[in-house]
């Protein structure tokens, strides 16, 4: 989550007098690499500014070297318990080496690694022999968290074959030939091994420096350039390329989705599932074999400055065959509109009369802080302007799918259904063992763009900033929340910053610099926003949430800072404060709506289901999977007004405009009392 103004200003500032020696240095080096030497720097930037550390210590240090440990394997399949201890011990004083300029127990856990992911790939190749039978009745718990290290190689070894059947399952799934799947996976382990042993130290550290991050609480992290460059893309909503999803597959860059109004797109020269194995620069430059490329470094060659030239040579499956073209496309402006605020319309009967009622989709808080940039706030502003304009009688806002974003905007965004008033409350920091200091954002417009009904639409991972803005609404009585028993549980607030200050040549920092309370005085941190109306949800899983991630901060409550100015009660601007017995009410005749619904009974079952199995992968049920890769790739790749049906279709969407029809009847009921 992005922080104000003032919080990024003061952040510069620091950035500048702590990294002197990454300022220089990066100047006068052949090129912009992240290196040993910067690491201590860069740690300290995120002491300088976490909320609750401010100094290196032991646990802190056994924490950064677990979080690295699962930065080289997550999964637990290359490493065993002796490789594990014998890093540790290495690292034993990492701290002390950092600040010496010494990274030799990273270098060291590295070599480690390759030694075992080269044993691993060769027990894959003799496994994969002429003999070999797929055995699909093998089935094994895959959850890291519980996973221990495999102490032995048989061990391991053991593991590993169970792991391979699973693979081969999903190729031959993906309707592929025994001998061609035999083939891929061995490929891909050759690559997993060719891949690590030609990275360069830059990638280790910058695992390291992610790692120190994480080992500070689960949302502070550190982006390499590339990574920086796609957070900015995410923001903004826009970048400058040929607008086309890309993913890697079995060594090819494949072409997953093709942004709607992009170069790809309007030239009709490419296809989604198109593999790409050569990139040309310009109308003569040389072409250059991408197979086998890692993923960034092939989207670095594609993107490139408005109106230039790229030339592409596809593979395309036509059947049994294989087709080999070459496409020049022009690089245009992209407009990622997927990510974007979007107008949608649902009519629901209230007492014999049709209404309509407006859903604002809203996927991610993002801001583009360059002039004349796009914002979350100001998109959804003009949607709701449309909205009125188009007569609508209720609002659903929909977070559902809202991860967070621009802390701004969350503000903005909660005060477009209120007046004036405070909105959320950012603590900084304790310093010197006084009482941190809180900072109120307030909502100083006051205009209130939509008066009329509402309802929040949420889930397990509406996040942060979704959680300001519902949470914000809650405690005003301003809007009823439809979802999940209760949104993620993300009460912090976090800020990046580029490395060095403005440049980012060396990437950059995301620091949790501050917690958030709602005006009600609550802190959604590991609690989130409780629902008015409880519905159920895909993600409503028991570990999804922001208490079941390593080192999540604490949670904390402050007495409530509501804002009478946020009311209004007479005028056009004036709307209704939603009374305890209209919830119940609401809440009910929802509860009798669900229990009839086949959709609802759909989504029950399928979370029992998934509950019951747990982290267990059976190897025959990889055909299921295939049935939903398939449907997602189809529904990533199908056309706006398909896309705009299946979403308006949604159980939780029919839902949520339900309770505001319903909410629309308590309100007209209401105001005829008064009149009586």
């Amino acid at each position: 989550m992005k922080n104000t103004k003032l919080m990024s200003a003061t952040l510069a500032l620091c950035l500048l007098f702590l990294l002197p020696l990454i300022n220089a240095e990066a100047a006068s080096s052949k090129g912009p690499e992240l290196e040993c030497r910067y690491l201590g720097a860069i740690e300290s930037v995120y002491l300088s500014q976490h909320v609750k550390y401010a100094q290196r210590d032991k646990a802190l240090q056994d924490r950064v070297i677990d979080q690295y440990i699962k930065h080289l394997d997550i999964f637990k399949i290359s490493l065993l318990a002796t490789d594990v201890a014998e890093i540790k011990k290495s690292m034993a004083n990492i701290f002390d080496n950092i600040k010496t300029k010494d990274c030799s127990p990273l270098d060291n856990a590295e070599k480690i690694v390759l030694k075992r992911m080269k044993e691993r790939a060769e027990f894959v190749k003799k496994m994969l022999g002429k003999d070999y039978k797929l055995d699909t009745k093998v089935e094994f718990i895959f959850d890291s968290q519980k996973k221990p290290f495999a102490t032995t190689q048989k061990e391991a070894e053991d593991f590993l074959r169970k792991y391979v059947h699973f693979q081969i399952s999903n190729y031959l799934s993906a309707d592929e030939k025994i001998d061609e799947a035999k083939t891929n996976v061995v490929k891909s382990w050759d690559r997993n091994v060719k891949r690590l042993a030609e990275q360069k130290a830059e990638k280790n550290y910058s695992e390291y420096l992610d790692a120190f991050a994480l080992a500070l609480d689960p949302h502070s992290s550190y982006f390499s350039r590339d990574q920086n460059e796609d957070f900015r893309i995410q923001m903004s909503l826009s970048l400058e390329g040929i607008g086309a999803t890309l993913s890697s597959q079995d060594g090819f860059t494949v072409i997953e989705a093709l942004v709607p109004g992009g170069a790809a797109s309007r030239s009709g020269l490419v296809q989604a599932q198109d593999k790409i194995v050569a990139v040309g620069q310009g109308e003569k430059g040389a072409m250059e074999n991408v197979i086998e490329m890692d993923l960034p470094d092939v989207v670095k060659k594609i993107r490139g400055p408005k109106g230039t030239k790229v030339r592409l040579i596809v593979l395309r499956k036509k059947g049994e065959e294989k087709n080999r073209l070459e496409v020049t496309l022009v690089r245009d402006q992209v407009k990622l509109e997927d990510e974007a605020a979007a107008l949608h319309y649902l009519d629901k009967e209230v007492g014999g009369v049709k209404k309509k009622i407006a859903v604002l989709e809203l996927p991610s808080f993002y801001s583009d802080n360059r002039r004349g940039g796009r914002s979350a706030a100001s998109d959804l502003k003009k949607l709701i302007t449309d909205a009125r304009n188009a007569k609508a009688d209720g609002v659903v806002l929909d977070l559902s799918n809202n991860g967070g974003g621009s802390l701004e905007d969350a503000v903005k965004i909660a005060g477009l259904f209120f007046a004036t008033g405070n909105v959320v409350k950012q603590s900084a920091r304790e310093e010197n063992n006084s009482e941190a200091r809180e900072i109120a954002l307030k909502d100083t417009d006051s205009t209130v763009d939509w008066p009329g009904p509402m309802a929040v639409l949420t889930s397990r991972i509406s996040a942060s900033a979704s959680e300001i803005v519902s949470g914000t609404l809650k405690d005003y009585k301003r809007a009823v929340i439809v979802g999940s028993e209760h949104t993620f549980g993300k009460g912090s607030v976090q800020t990046v910053m580029d490395i060095p200050p403005q440049s980012g040549e060396l990437g950059a920092v995301k620091v949790t610099v501050g917690m958030f309370f709602t005006p009600g005085g609550f802190s959604t941190q590991h609690r989130g926003v409780e629902a008015d109306v409880k519905i159920p949800g895909a993600y409503d899983q028991d570990d999804i949430g922001e208490k079941y991630l390593d080192y999540s901060l604490p949670p904390k409550q402050l007495p409530p800072f509501l804002s009478q100015d946020a009311y209004v009660k007479e005028g056009k601007d004036a709307w209704i404060p939603l009374e305890s017995n209209w919830l119940k009410s609401l809440a009910d005749k929802s509860k009798a709506r669900v229990e009839k619904s086949e959709d609802f009974k759909k989504i029950v079952d399928d979370l029992s289901k998934e509950k019951s199995r747990g982290k267990l992968i059976k190897v025959s049920e990889s055909v299921k999977d295939k049935e939903k890769r398939e449907s997602k790739k189809a529904a990533k790749n199908a056309p706006k007004e398909d896309k705009e049906k299946e979403y308006l279709k949604r159980a939780d969407v029919q839902e949520a405009a339900n309770v505001v029809a319903d909410l629309l009847g308590l309100e007209a009921g209401n105001s005829v009392a008064k009149k009586q």
